[in-house]
């Protein structure tokens, strides 16, 4: 943030690994972003693939949450995202806490084509230092791409964070999260919502990895036997 307008921050999890994958538009406009890891699928590629852990799970529930509690920057913040109660819940939680930044605006996520360009200007009169950007993947890294740096000089993409951070949807306990099995937890409480991503959507990311991880192999076999 220091170093200039045009932080665009996305955390990578399984299902927008999967989305990357399906649409090379997605995958090249994250080259613009900084990129975190989040969830255990991303470490199991890691390990897999280049044989090391990360060294700390970065989700965005519990990074965002850290950031603003860590930074020494006294922010002006914008949400956008989620239903308007829960947004409004959100920032209503965020301004108690959080006394030293200031919630400039909020607005809900549901948006169109019409009312974009009119919201976008309305956000940039409030002059946010950063932006909290929770519409789901990948609604809201592609707005980040299309908004930022021009309507703030950072934005963050925060996933469900306001609806765990407002105490809309509870989150797992403690010892879930220890264990990395928050995911379970959520498709337990939401499994009409959640079945796709979670059932479907892992196991098609479990199968990439196993693609690539077979075609680095035979790669790297083919390569000894050629010396």
């Amino acid at each position: 943030m220091r170093a200039g307008p045009g932080l665009r921050v996305a955390f990578l999890n399984a299902h927008l690994s999967n989305q990357c994958a399906r649409d090379p538009a997605m995958q090249r406009g994250l080259r613009s972003f900084l990129v975190l890891n989040d969830g255990v699928g991303v470490d199991l590629a890691r390990r897999l693939l280049y044989g090391a852990k990360f060294r700390q799970n970065l989700n965005g529930t519990d990074f965002i949450t850290a950031f603003l509690d860590r930074t020494t920057a006294n922010l002006r913040i914008f949400l956008l995202g989620a239903h308007a109660d829960v947004v409004a819940q959100a920032a209503g939680r965020l301004d108690r806490e959080w006394p030293r930044h200031e919630v400039v605006g909020f607005h809900h996520g549901f948006l169109d084509g019409t009312d974009e360009e009119a919201l976008a200007e309305l956000i940039s009169r409030t002059r946010p230092d950063l932006m909290l950007v929770g519409m789901g993947n990948p609604r809201q890294e592609q707005w980040i791409a299309r908004h930022i740096p021009e309507v703030s000089p950072c934005a963050m993409a925060t996933g469900a964070w306001f609806d765990f951070y407002s105490r809309s949807i509870p989150r797992a306990p403690r010892w879930v999260r220890a264990m990395r099995a928050e995911w379970v937890y959520r498709l337990c409480r939401e499994p009409r919502r959640l079945a796709g991503r979670y059932l479907v959507g892992n196991g098609v990311f479990l199968v990439r990895l196993a693609r690539c991880w077979l075609t680095r192999s035979v790669r790297s076999r083919a390569g000894d036997n050629s010396r």
